[in-house]
């Protein structure tokens, strides 16, 4: 039986990284989301008041840099195919980048949306916003209020590709790992 690609997606600050983290420590084989290295380089030497909430706006060129965080988001998906069995997670998915572009009116070329086409995921689960535990960081730009149209963005996005995106309820990190676990399908 083959490995089974999973994506835990969702608006920022809802809880992905937690539930990441957690799958790993439980020895599952996770990906973590990889655009914070991407915003720190583009990001140096920019004052954070011109960086606005769009992590993408402040890049040089913002195609070069979304098409660098696909190819990025692709080579994780290559680099699961190596695990023959169990589920494989991934913190954020190819269609994300689709998801972002389009909820900051930024274009793309074709090929991207035929990289999100070819490379498919099993399944996805998407957490949505939750305001008791959203803060910002360094390395987050958007706020809340951006996160929850983030999340219908991602909806959208994923379902446009083919998706049926599965809520994942607000819980604490081992529930919210038992309802994905429980939910996987074989």
């Amino acid at each position: 039986m083959k490995s089974r690609k999973i994506v835990i997606t969702g608006g920022p600050a809802v809880g992905k990284t937690a539930l990441i983290d957690q799958l790993s420590s439980l020895d599952y084989r996770c990906y973590p989301e990889i655009i914070r290295e991407f915003t720190q380089l583009e990001a140096e030497n920019k004052s954070r008041d011109s960086l606005l909430s769009n992590p993408i706006v402040f890049a040089d060129d913002s195609e070069d840099f979304n098409r660098r965080l696909l190819q990025g988001r692709a080579q994780q998906y290559y680099d699961s195919k190596e695990h023959e069995t169990g589920p494989v997670f991934f913190d954020r998915g190819l269609p994300d980048v689709l998801a972002y572009m389009d909820f900051f009116d930024q274009t793309y070329p074709q090929e991207f949306i035929d990289t999100c086409r070819i490379l498919k995921y099993d399944q996805v689960f998407i957490l949505p916003p939750w305001k008791e535990i959203f803060k910002e960081d360094e390395g987050r730009f958007e706020t809340f209020e951006e996160g929850k149209r983030l999340y219908h963005q991602l909806i959208h996005r994923y379902a446009a590709l083919g998706y049926e995106p599965i809520v994942v309820p607000k819980d604490s990190v081992a529930n919210r790992i038992d309802f994905i676990l429980s939910t996987i399908t074989n």
